[in-house]
């Protein structure tokens, strides 16, 4: 299914998959995060193009996404291989600075329309912030904190939205179980609103007034950060 070649640097050995126009992502580095991105796309059916230089990685790659062996510091090397042609560009090397700005860069002159980058502390954020790119990504910081709220309470999964507002997976304080909804007020007492259900051998349930929560219940609750670290501290 995936082919690979050589772009500035070599002859084609075969040629990629050409993506949809206005539909294709362009995923440079194969490292940990760029081979989780492309890979993840690749079984979704989307339409994607790897882009890697390292050889060993290249092989280790080559036939199991579509993929190009090219080093995306040169500008040229992404006009070969049509960058400009891809809406959606995610940069994950992340370890090289140098080379993770000079991609980047390269990326928002050719126009690129949405550029996600890796970058491995807040100093390189904002740099990659600074020249263009429309989103940066922090791996490692961003799984240490979730992390930290996991094994801090009862929490089982936690993503934080945008703003503060997020949205975790819980099991149910004491005082809420055996009781509606309507009947515990959580939203009045503690500002977070309880939006779904998973009870045991049942499907997920979207909450209403009238459900009733049960102490082998998983909970899904939304709200800001704050509130529910309050929530979810509850005996």
């Amino acid at each position: 299914m995936a082919d690979s070649l050589r772009a500035g640097g070599g002859e084609p050995r075969t040629a990629p998959r050409t993506p949809k126009k206005d539909s294709g992502v362009l995923v440079i580095g194969l490292g940990r995060f760029g081979s989780a991105i492309a890979a993840t796309l690749d079984r979704l059916g989307q339409d994607v193009l790897a882009v890697e230089r390292n050889p060993d990685l290249v092989a280790q790659w080559s036939g199991r996404i579509p993929l190009v062996e090219a080093d995306a510091v040169n500008p040229d090397a992404l006009e070969q291989l049509g960058a400009r042609e891809f809406p959606v560009a995610v940069v994950g090397v992340g370890s090289y600075l140098e080379a993770s700005v000079l991609i980047t860069g390269n990326l928002v002159d050719i126009g690129v329309p949405q550029i996600w980058a890796k970058a491995i502390s807040g100093e390189h954020a904002r740099i990659l912030q600074r020249i263009g790119a429309h989103h940066v990504v922090l791996p490692e910081a961003d799984a240490g904190s979730r992390v930290a709220h996991l094994v801090s309470g009862k929490m089982l999964d936690y993503i934080e939205v945008e703003d503060g507002f997020t949205v975790v997976k819980m099991r149910p304080p004491k005082e809420t179980q055996g009781f509606t909804l309507a009947q515990s007020k959580v939203r009045e007492r503690y500002g977070v609103t309880i939006i779904g259900v998973k009870s045991p051998g049942i499907d997920f349930q979207y909450a209403t007034p009238e459900t009733r929560i049960s102490a082998n219940d998983l909970v899904i609750v939304g709200g800001h950060a704050d509130l529910l670290e309050r929530f979810a501290a509850r005996p």
